[in-house]
């Protein structure tokens, strides 16, 4: 019971009070515990432009123990490994980690997101992801980048294919209607010849 209202009140905050690039929705209206979200990419770091979604599972016990949270959206990151689980403090209970009754799905969340931005190569989950972070950035922020493109942006890339294409299958269709109208009325209203309109008034 204390779980769902605390749900309730938690996501009545993502409807009127957003974190910056963060969302988060139930799955089923009537089940709070299975939880869908979306973090955008922050600017100037290799995942700026990607849309990476996640799922996150309420326990039991929550508030007192901390959501389980994993990305469903690849991403190449120190912290974060090829299941999508991420290290992260917030998420873990005292005295390894820093959870507290107090935090919400709204703080995990942009946590998350700082994380995203600042990764932390001392805790990794994906320890050569961690060393070239630190002694090769160059290559780490490539590959990011590369994966952000790949997994993060390719719903927007195809949204935006279809609606060319649909743009262009109107504009064919409005073109192909224009020319039927136009000789449907040739045929049922023929050209008539034009008056001529020099020698309307007789000459004296």
């Amino acid at each position: 019971m204390q779980r769902t209202l605390r749900m309730k009140k938690e996501l009545q905050m993502f409807v009127h009070s957003p974190p910056h690039g963060v969302s988060c929705w139930p799955n089923d209206e009537t089940d709070m515990t299975h939880l869908s979200a979306q973090i955008l990419g922050g600017e100037g770091s290799p995942y700026e432009g990607g849309i990476f979604k996640l799922e996150i599972q309420i326990p039991e016990r929550y508030p007192f123990e901390p959501p389980k949270v994993k990305f469903s959206t690849p991403i190449y990151h120190p912290n974060i490994d090829s299941g999508g689980r991420i290290c992260l403090d917030t998420l873990k209970m005292p005295p390894k980690g820093a959870w507290k009754p107090c935090l919400n799905i709204s703080t995990v969340l942009t946590s998350i997101q700082l994380l995203m931005a600042e990764p932390n190569p001392e805790d990794p989950l994906m320890t050569e992801i961690a060393n070239e972070f630190q002694y090769n950035k160059a290559t780490y922020v490539q590959t990011a980048k590369e994966w952000t493109k790949k997994y993060a942006m390719d719903d927007i890339i195809k949204g935006s294919k279809t609606t060319e294409q649909e743009q262009k299958s109107t504009e064919h269709v409005s073109v192909c209607s224009v020319t039927e109208k136009s000789q449907q009325l040739k045929r049922t209203h023929p050209p008539q010849p034009m008056e001529d309109l020099t020698n309307k008034k007789p000459r004296h």
